[in-house]
């Protein structure tokens, strides 16, 4: 990814959750996949990302790691995996790669989870950064906000970013700020950087899958820019198929297997001798 920015190419990455999605995205040449905690809400029905347990990275990534031939996979540590210790975070980071087959995970928070930032780096596993709105500390900012609105709060996410990469990240995520503050720490870090709802300038974008092929419903944060919308296509399919099963259409003769005439026969007699 460094030499990416470098050479200052955009890097794209998406989420993927399951084996099918991250084969199509592999193959479209999509540079990085993230298995995402966001798991949480577009694939268990969780309200939130906070209930998302190690078990459930593990199994979403190795499923993701199949699918996936050249596009860098980074698997989320989830809530808790990581904050408690920093044996915790050795030993969740370890699971994500060892039995997940990650090949990097990414952690939130700057100063605050430096120390398992390190210990994890230290250890021979990449990681990727995550400053901005991070959905697992929801409940210490109050909900789903843009951070790094006013000036004191922009400086601090500045030095996250730089105490971010003095510690090794490969990378560092900016979700949901300014597209200002985005651009400077684009321009203060060696790292690249990857933005969803940071604005143009990061070196690179990230979406969630469902988000971008309008699979989500009605929600669309202000950033999402919907390339489909299969959710509608999905609900008439969905509605055509119980309407033809409802009134005899399907299946149809075509999709019917047949036996053939003599054996039909055969089978027919031996019914009414009733042996």
């Amino acid at each position: 990814m460094k030499e990416m920015k470098e050479r200052k190419e955009k890097i794209v990455m998406l989420t993927a959750y399951d084996y099918p999605t991250a084969k199509m995205e592999d193959e479209a040449g999509i540079d990085a996949i993230l298995v995402g905690d966001s798991l949480g809400n577009v694939i268990l029905g969780y309200r939130d990302t906070l209930s998302v347990t190690m078990d459930e990275m593990v199994h979403h990534t190795k499923a993701v790691a199949r699918g996936t031939k050249h596009a860098l996979v980074i698997a989320d540590m989830p809530f808790l995996s990581y904050q408690a210790s920093t044996e915790d975070a050795i030993r969740n980071a370890g699971r994500l790669i060892k039995e997940g087959r990650a090949e990097a995970v990414k952690m939130e928070g700057g100063r605050s989870v430096i120390d398992k930032v390190e210990a994890i780096i230290g250890a021979g596993i990449p990681v990727m950064g995550h400053l901005g709105m991070t959905p697992q500390s929801i409940h210490q900012f109050g909900g789903y906000k843009v951070r790094g609105k006013n000036e004191a709060a922009a400086r601090s996410i500045i030095e996250d970013s730089k105490i971010l990469e003095k510690a090794g990240v490969f990378s560092i995520v900016l979700e949901c700020m300014p597209y200002q503050l985005a651009r400077m720490i684009t321009e203060k870090v060696d790292v690249p950087t990857i933005g969803i709802g940071a604005g143009p300038y990061c070196d690179g974008q990230v979406l969630v899958i469902h988000d971008l092929l309008g699979l989500s419903g009605e929600f669309s944060p202000k950033f999402v820019k919907k390339y489909a919308k299969l959710g509608g296509i999905i609900m008439k399919a969905l509605a055509d198929f119980k309407g033809e099963v409802k009134s005899g259409k399907f299946p149809s003769s075509e999709h019917c297997y047949e036996m053939k005439g003599d054996e039909l026969k055969k089978l027919v007699k031996h019914i009414k001798s009733g042996k």
